[in-house]
């Protein structure tokens, strides 16, 4: 349980582990339930095999970006796909904390002190990402920042 009090779901876990090891999703968006007392998943949203072309992964990444509400807080572990110089192909899980400028406050505060309690939950993150507008999530520099810390 989190210093806030706020417990995570076991499906949140379950489909982690669906996104880890089978790329099943694309992404999963988590959110507070409407009692304040757990992390839920609100959606998921299947992988395909288009997402694997760059054009595809990217348009398929801002798609998910625009879509997060612009007046509260979120969750997402989004399956980065993106090209490497020498490796070829690579996807790597990006977990995001969305707390746009819009948000209340007080779910600012519980979205911040649950976070450290979901991320020991999700077990092989590779990065990252505190967002609080979208420009915060531009494709580009994300995949700058995924590419900083790969081993070629």
């Amino acid at each position: 349980m989190a210093s806030s009090g706020v417990s995570v779901k076991d499906d949140v876990v379950n489909e982690f582990n669906n996104i880890k090891i089978g790329h099943k999703y694309r992404f999963i968006q988590m959110k507070l339930s409407t009692d304040r007392t757990a992390i839920e998943i609100e959606k998921t949203v299947e992988s395909g095999k288009a997402d694997k072309s760059p054009a595809e992964g990217k348009k398929a990444y801002e798609e998910f970006v625009h879509q997060l509400p612009s007046d509260d807080c979120r969750y997402a572990i989004y399956d980065f796909h993106f090209e490497t110089n020498n490796a070829g192909s690579r996807d790597q899980l990006i977990f995001i904390v969305w707390c746009p400028e819009n948000a209340p406050t007080k779910s600012k505060m519980l979205y911040a002190s649950s976070k450290d309690a979901l991320k020991k939950k999700l077990v092989g993150i590779t990065h990252e990402i505190q967002a609080n507008e979208h420009s915060d999530l531009n494709h580009s520099e994300i995949t700058d920042k995924v590419l900083s810390r790969v081993v070629n």
